[in-house]
């Protein structure tokens, strides 16, 4: 587990309400592209604005699509220990086959802080555990060292999302502990591979799930030179999701462009503004040509 593309699943919404046949029709879609395993309810799926129930629910709609075929990882972190340690064993529940879980936001608590945290969910659930470490969205970033004990204290701590933009922290982690590490962004998916992460949990796999499948294997191949193509052509949509707006604004706005869903958010998330989504639907518009081009 935790080798290849993971796709952050969006969470569809319809007047409201989680919309599950949109959410079902997307799961089948990523996993029809070849990806690793399904993520849902993280920062991609809107998870802040989810009622507690209506988390587990979107959980079971996955597991139930999945239906085996590639794990589910959850997400289920919070700035609440107790609530995350609830969220995780509801997730398990479920039928989530690890969890996922966030550096706690906005209490910023320190480095010992954040060891509690993780070793409370790790013996509280026997799952295997993804740390989520992206100190953008937190304020805090859980230190290398701090990784490292969790690793060697906590079989169950098998995973991190690394997500700090930092190339030369992966480094050192990797040189710290075998923790399997997965990159928490999309255009820097070929240079963490290239210094032993494992793969990606992916937000453009919603959109793309075979080309960005493509690239993390042929990494995990070693064939360097693939992963360059597929990293070049995948490059400008990157950016854009990424960048046009604030996630996951894009890529589901990019998924309605697509007609696989409504571009319906939960407050304090908005639609995207008019210019970029001209701006997207022209990128879209190029990239579908191209794959025309190349098929021709």
């Amino acid at each position: 587990m935790f080798d290849g593309c993971y796709v952050a699943l969006v969470t569809p919404f319809r007047d409201g309400d989680v919309d599950h046949d949109a959410l079902t029709d997307l799961a089948n879609y990523v996993i029809s592209g070849g990806v690793s395993g399904l993520v849902p309810c993280g920062t991609t799926g809107e998870s802040p604005a989810l009622t507690d129930a209506e988390q587990i629910d979107v959980i079971k709609t996955v597991v139930k699509a999945a239906n085996k075929r590639v794990p589910v990882l959850a997400g289920a972190g919070s700035n609440c220990t107790a609530k995350t340690v609830s969220a995780s064993k509801a997730a398990v529940e479920a039928g989530a086959d690890a969890v996922m879980v966030v550096a706690p936001y906005y209490n910023k608590p320190n480095q010992a802080g954040l060891f509690a945290h993780y070793a409370a969910v790790a013996e509280a659930v026997a799952c295997p555990i993804v740390i989520y470490n992206i100190p953008g969205r937190s304020a805090v970033e859980v230190s290398v060292d701090t990784i490292a004990r969790l690793y060697d204290t906590h079989a169950n701590i098998a995973a991190i999302k690394h997500a700090t933009g930092s190339l030369n922290g992966a480094s050192e982690l990797a040189a710290a502990c075998d923790i399997k590490i997965l990159s928490g962004d999309d255009p820097l998916t070929l240079p963490l591979m290239s210094v032993g992460a494992r793969g990606v949990i992916s937000v453009i796999g919603n959109l793309l799930p075979h080309e960005m499948s493509s690239l993390v294997r042929a990494a995990l191949a070693g064939d360097y030179a693939a992963a360059r193509q597929w990293h070049a052509r995948l490059f400008p949509t990157m950016q854009a999701i990424m960048g046009l707006d604030t996630n996951p604004i894009p890529i589901k706005t990019a998924l309605a462009i697509n007609g696989m869903m409504t571009d319906e958010f939960r407050l304090p998330i908005t639609p995207m503004a008019p210019k970029q989504r001209e701006q997207l639907e022209t990128l879209l518009t190029t990239v579908a040509s191209q794959d025309v081009r190349r098929s021709a």
